[in-house]
């Protein structure tokens, strides 16, 4: 296993992380509430950093995610790349990529993703599907969602299609909505069947764990910026051993999410088996990642409640992320299903 970045994927890294730092700034999130920041989404793509996604690989993605994570910015990235262009270029038939992804490069089409959603959903009559998905992260901002049926068969759905879309408020502002469908026209992703579903699934699940190692790494720098100049009996906070405990503690969670989630993305972009990988990445994120925020929250005493101080946006993501994973207990009984089964290599 080798992570070291390519150039492709190093330039790509860096030139996100120029425009989140530029773009994703505490005052300008602040005045977008929670909704998404349509300016840096047009300069993202304008730069051609999700089109970029198809040349780097899934790898590439968990790089510029952990960019997005550090800065908390508002943009559908995530869905977009890893729902639309990343499970288009893979499973989508020759006709479904040559329409679809000029849009989801340009940013004109907007791809996220209602899984994992077992059994919410129901197909009928060649792709006709009815049932509810209770919030799916930047819902209101898409063109299309990829839904999977009671078989795991993919299909996307045309948000405008949908019998409704109702806003919905989550802990971390990802533009959420819940989605009804009765009857809905559907286009299935490719010619169907459950592996497109599962490679998807197991993607996802390593890119939100790219972005969870961003949010923790985020948090871990605020607080340590904090503890360096606030002082305490006459001495800065970081030169107390209970300081220095919590925030090793806190960095070496981030190192254990970001080298699994570094993991899982390259044995999926070799061909490799990457489902359980996959898991153990969004364990990681899942338990490491709450305790990363956590202290980092309490790292900034009384400022880490107030909504005025950026750190807490960390806390806010880093708990939506745990939700959105499946939390620790579930992941680790999939896990262990995996075991038992023989099926982890």
């Amino acid at each position: 296993m080798d992570f070291t970045p390519t150039e492709e994927q190093e330039a790509a890294r860096e030139l996100a992380g120029r425009i989140f730092a530029d773009l994703s700034t505490h005052e300008r999130l602040r005045a977008a509430g929670t909704g998404t920041d349509a300016e840096l989404w047009k300069a993202l793509c304008a730069a051609g950093l999700p089109g970029a996604v198809e040349e780097t690989g899934l790898l590439g993605l968990v790089l510029l995610l952990e960019e997005q994570g550090r800065r908390t910015a508002q943009v559908p990235f995530a869905a977009g790349c890893v729902y639309g262009i990343l499970a288009v270029a893979r499973h989508g038939t020759e006709e479904q990529r040559s329409r679809l992804l000029p849009g989801l490069r340009d940013g004109t089409t907007v791809v996220t993703g209602a899984l994992p959603a077992p059994g919410a959903v129901t197909s009928r009559d060649g792709g006709r599907l009815s049932g509810a998905v209770d919030w799916v992260p930047w819902l209101r901002d898409a063109t299309h969602v990829l839904v999977p049926d009671e078989d795991r068969v993919l299909w996307l759905v045309r948000t405008e299609d949908a019998a409704a879309v109702e806003a919905v408020e989550l802990t971390a502002p990802w533009a959420a909505a819940r989605l009804v469908l009765d009857g809905t026209p559907a286009e299935r992703l490719g010619q169907g069947g459950t592996s497109a579903h599962d490679d998807v699934l197991a993607a996802a699940r390593i890119a939100f764990a790219g972005l969870q190692a961003g949010v923790c790494a985020g948090s871990l720098a605020r607080a340590v910026e904090h503890t360096s100049v606030r002082e305490q009996f006459g001495r800065p906070l970081s030169t107390h051993q209970a300081v220095q405990l919590r925030a090793a503690d806190a960095h070496m969670d981030t190192e254990a999410i970001r080298v699994t989630a570094y993991e899982a993305a390259w044995r999926f972009d070799e061909g490799l088996d990457a489902s359980g990988a996959a898991l153990t990445a969004a364990w990681w994120a899942s338990e490491a990642g709450k305790r990363v925020v956590h202290a980092g929250q309490h790292l900034h005493g009384g400022m880490g409640a107030d909504l005025d101080h950026p750190v807490h946006r960390h806390f806010l993501w880093g708990r939506q992320l745990d939700a959105y994973l499946g939390c620790g207990t579930e992941l680790l009984a999939e896990l262990g299903d995996l075991l038992a089964k023989g099926d982890l290599s």
